[in-house]
């Protein structure tokens, strides 16, 4: 260790060869040097641009919601709002008219109105960010309120289906055909309203952040196709059904309005709908326990996923690969990619990412590279999974 003559600073050391000094002799030595007082101090490292093939490959996303958002929560509240008021005038109104085909409506009513108040809690927690806690963020909240939905109105229909069942054994009852028939032209009425609330244009798209606003889309190259809020859109078709189901009950009022002897029109109409009722959200369970079982999204094969991964350059095997869904439409997908000793994992990874979110829209992937050994061919855990 050799001091070099210098009047202040802060000590390095580093190693040496004796033909530094001019000196003879073998092996290497420690040389102390004191910087110079005008050597420039180490500068703190810069932000730099990440190319677009890094893993976070949209925008950071700006706080609250994305105008295409906001305008869904306009009109979901007032759509929520059309049903709410016109639920509780048909349960008056079927309490007046002791109607269990109103009821029915009513309750259809309220299994939309809980779908849309899971779809606007859904959209408030989509603006929290994820947390060390909730790693994936709050997306599954939409999935447990759609859930809570369908079983209230299981709930409800199974008690209005066991009254129509007492009406049908029992003919002791009386229905007032001028309530009936006023709160199901009223009915008809609210559904169209709420139908043309749901079907107004929103603002032009953009193609901003992926996520809730994508739904799996068909193989091929190119950016996934916005195909607009998903929430407003299951709203709307589930009250077209219940205009259907209304202008049902509103045929029903009327026989019974100028004919009250076939007053079992109402219980037999009642069961009708709540099996229309029940049939309409078989759908909706069968995909909430799809995502809440961790199942493959119901529009992406695992076979599509798999070959594409495998042509991709350099990509000798895939194992490991799995596929899931926080929301119906939030689909996230991770795999290990062993490649060849000659390719470069970068370049791998960058095109491996990209055909995943242009070709499946998957909202995020998390893929590991490693070097690809022979024995994988026959280890167990690095298999397929069978057909289900």
């Amino acid at each position: 260790m050799e001091p070099s003559p210098a009047t202040g600073g802060s000590e390095t050391t580093r190693l040496v060869s004796p033909r530094d000094r001019g000196g003879a002799g073998g092996g290497l030595r420690l040389k102390s040097l004191f910087t110079e007082p005008s050597e420039a101090l180490p500068e703190e490292p810069k932000s730099v641009e990440m190319p677009f093939h890094h893993c976070h490959r949209d925008p950071l996303p700006q706080p609250g919601l994305t105008p295409e958002r906001l305008q869904a929560q306009r009109q979901l509240c007032a759509a929520c709002a059309v049903c709410c008021v016109f639920m509780a005038g048909e349960v008056v109104g079927g309490y007046l008219a002791h109607s269990l085909a109103i009821m029915t409506d009513a309750a259809h009513l309220l299994a939309d109105v809980g779908s849309m108040i899971g779809s606007l809690f859904s959209l408030w927690l989509s603006t929290r960010p994820a947390t060390r806690t909730m790693t994936f963020g709050w997306h599954r909240s939409e999935t447990l309120g759609a859930l809570a939905s369908v079983v209230s109105l299981w709930m409800v229909t199974g008690i209005l289906l066991y009254l129509a069942f007492i009406r049908l054994l029992h003919s002791d009852y009386h229905i007032e055909g001028g309530a009936m028939l006023l709160t199901a032209s009223i009915a008809v009425c609210a559904n169209l309203l709420m139908a043309f609330v749901l079907h107004q244009a929103g603002p032009p798209h953009s193609h901003g952040s992926r996520g809730a606003e994508y739904a799996p889309l068909e193989e091929g190259p190119g950016e996934p196709l916005p195909l607009g809020n998903t929430s407003v859109r299951a709203a709307f078709v589930h009250v077209l059904g219940d205009l259907l189901q209304s202008l049902g009950v509103l045929a029903a009022s009327v026989l019974i309005y100028f004919k009250p002897q076939y007053k079992a029109a109402d219980p037999i109409s009642t069961f009708l709908f709540s099996i229309c009722a029940l049939g309409s959200t078989a759908p909706t369970l069968r995909d909430v326990l799809r995502v809440l079982m961790e199942g493959s999204p119901r529009s992406v094969g695992f076979e599509p996923v798999r070959d594409t991964l495998m042509s991709v350059p350099g990509v000798r095997a895939t194992h490991e690969l799995h596929l899931w869904s926080l929301t119906l439409t939030y689909h996230v997908a991770s795999a290990h990619l062993a490649i060849d000793s000659t390719a470069d994992p970068e370049a791998v990874l960058a095109e491996a990412t990209s055909q995943l979110h242009s070709r499946f829209g998957f909202s995020s992937c998390t893929l590991q590279v490693e070097q690809y050994q022979p024995e994988m061919a026959q280890c167990l855990r690095c298999r397929e999974p069978p057909q289900a």
